[in-house]
């Protein structure tokens, strides 16, 4: 060990008394055990403690769900609207070129205006989604420290997607205790 050098430079050149010398040992002693101890490290496999949790199960069917319905009803307006528009091109076939386009000009007008609002739409259940999933991941990482502190863990890495864990020993991983906390508490 790197203990050695210093020790033998203090016996050489200064040649510590009895006193100083039970000093110097308890120091060492104190020294190498504190560099002997190690903390205690675990890992969370990021991608598999996602992908069964129950509650992101549940979210992105949730979210699935209102996508779908999203769906429909866009495709149902657009439908709708392109009726309308094919309607009002027989109608105007019959009109002056100016009251035709006055009519189109209209109908283009609500057009953008039904764009604009099934934009927002969309842009509002993403916004949602996104939320649930930034409080879904807060309360995982609030778990996890949690069930370090608890146990008495000095680090607990990530595995997976964002993760900082190439290999870990399978005595080290985490993933399965923390999932079945994680879907325990949400059954409640």
């Amino acid at each position: 060990m790197g203990v050695s050098g210093p020790f033998i430079f203090l016996f050489l050149f200064l040649r510590p008394n009895p006193k100083t010398m039970k000093k110097i040992s308890f120091f060492i002693i104190v020294l190498i055990m504190v560099s002997c101890q190690q903390d205690k490290i675990g890992f969370v496999d990021n991608t598999e403690l996602l992908k069964n949790y129950q509650e992101k199960i549940d979210i992105e069917a949730k979210y699935q769900e209102r996508s779908e319905a999203y769906a429909k009803k866009r495709d149902s307006i657009s439908q709708a609207f392109q009726l309308e528009a094919q309607a009002l091109q027989t109608k105007t076939q019959g009109m002056s070129q100016k009251k035709a386009q006055e009519e189109f000009a209209i109908l283009q007008q609500r057009g953008q205006f039904i764009g604009q609002q099934l934009q927002q739409e969309e842009q509002q259940l993403q916004a949602q989604g996104q939320i649930q999933i930034d409080s879904l991941l807060s309360k995982i990482k609030n778990e996890i420290a949690a069930y370090g502190k608890a146990n008495g863990y000095a680090y607990i890495l990530g595995k997976g997607d964002g993760g900082g864990v190439l290999y870990g020993e399978e005595a080290k991983d985490l993933t399965q205790e923390i999932l079945k906390i994680l879907n325990d508490k949400y059954k409640k």
